[in-house]
């Protein structure tokens, strides 16, 4: 029944979805789905943002809203025009780390300094996987991607600290292996009178695994509840470098 319920959120042409075996955006479409069904938010207020990247099909085209599918790192600046032009609308940006944090990254930075009313989901699989599995600014020091070839050299970036930094009034990190807590903290979010943002640490056997010797989806969800550690600040998060922190950071 539960499933039944659910149907009505998405769209019948584009099922089964197209992401890889494995993926896990079809995680986080399911969460997305069951969040906005648990809040009975009004899907003709809502309005889904996305950029360029795997990630980006997770509401155009699944889901049954009006969607915006916008060029390559452009999805909040979209966003922004959109809240806008009407604040009464529900407006949620759904898109990748190479998208939100590399060239979008001036974007994102601003947004949540400006903290309008937007929720943004980044989905952090650590790759361009799209594109080749070019080294992204998530990707761990040290993994070889078609781009680092012997390793890259370079620290990844914490999105969650720095949007915290610039200001969002809720900021969130979970993996897709805490599929409960995770979908709590996307419906916090959807709630939030400001800038949200839940940064979805998630697999990608096909681009990111298979560089790391784990390219079943089982492997990174075991990898994620071994190294994943809890904590209530992002002050913590700095204490633990060879961890996976998760939590909800930022709760204004």
């Amino acid at each position: 029944m539960a499933e039944n319920r659910l149907h009505k959120y998405l769209r019948k042409e584009a099922l089964p979805t197209s992401f890889c075996p494995g993926c896990g955006c079809g995680t986080v479409l399911n969460l997305f789905t069951r969040a906005v069904d648990e809040l009975k938010l009004d899907v003709k207020r809502l309005v889904c943002v996305t950029g360029i990247g795997c990630s980006s099909w997770i509401p155009s085209p699944h889901f049954l809203c009006d969607t915006l599918h916008t060029v390559h790192g452009r999805a909040l600046a979209a966003a922004t025009g959109v809240k806008l032009y009407n604040p009464d609308l529900t407006v949620v940006v759904i898109a990748g780390d190479g998208d939100i944090l590399a060239i979008g990254g001036n974007h994102l930075i601003h947004a949540a300094r400006r903290n309008l009313p937007i929720t943004t989901i980044l989905v952090n699989n650590g790759i361009y996987a799209m594109t080749g599995g070019q080294v992204a600014p998530t990707t761990p020091k040290g993994v070889r991607t078609t781009t680092t070839p012997h390793g890259n050299p370079e620290a990844p970036m914490d999105a969650a600290k720095l949007v915290a930094a610039c200001g969002a009034k809720f900021v969130a990190r979970w993996t897709t292996y805490h599929i409960i807590p995770l979908k709590s903290a996307i419906k916090n979010a959807l709630k939030t009178d400001g800038f949200s943002f839940v940064e979805v640490v998630s697999q990608c056997p096909v681009g990111y695994g298979k560089l790391v010797g784990m390219a079943d989806a089982a492997q990174q969800l075991h990898y994620y509840k071994e190294n994943s550690l809890r904590i209530d600040s992002l002050a913590e998060a700095q204490k633990h470098p060879d961890k996976i922190t998760v939590g909800n950071f930022v709760t204004l």
